[in-house]
């Protein structure tokens, strides 16, 4: 058999059975409900900046449904999945005003299978949810 047809064959294969093995409804379900426990007391329920501790802090809490807008209509995952993290501090960047949620999700997978996965995963959930409130 040819190596193209071989490669296809195992593109579908790998495509039908990874096909099953994400339930996409689940994991925009669950950065939703990060969002609300995590985020949604200070950046507001709808991402506007305008949650209940809102008016307590300075500075207030970004607009997170203008992240995209803000960096030319891109929406940088990287640097929002690392600002959510926030256990890789940048000097330059000043002071971090937001809680280290990495240290805080590594916490909360303590003595679970893959503990080391979970900080990354809720993450990324976090950045897939973020993703789907940009404004246009």
């Amino acid at each position: 058999m040819k190596a193209a047809p071989l490669l296809a064959l195992g593109t579908l294969l790998l495509s039908a059975v990874s096909g099953g093995c994400i339930d996409t409804h689940t994991e925009a379900v669950r950065g939703s409900e990060l969002y609300r426990r995590y985020c949604a007391s200070c950046h507001g329920v709808d991402g506007h900046g305008d949650g209940p501790l809102a008016a307590s802090l300075s500075p207030k809490p970004a607009d997170l449904t203008t992240l995209a807008k803000r960096h030319g209509g891109k929406f940088d995952e990287t640097a929002v999945m690392m600002m959510i993290d926030g256990r890789l501090l940048i000097a330059q960047h000043g002071p971090r005003d937001m809680p280290v949620w990495g240290a805080i999700f590594a916490e909360q997978h303590v003595g679970k299978p893959f503990a080391m996965y979970g900080p990354t995963l809720d993450a990324r959930a976090l950045a897939d949810y973020l993703r789907t409130i940009q404004a246009n």
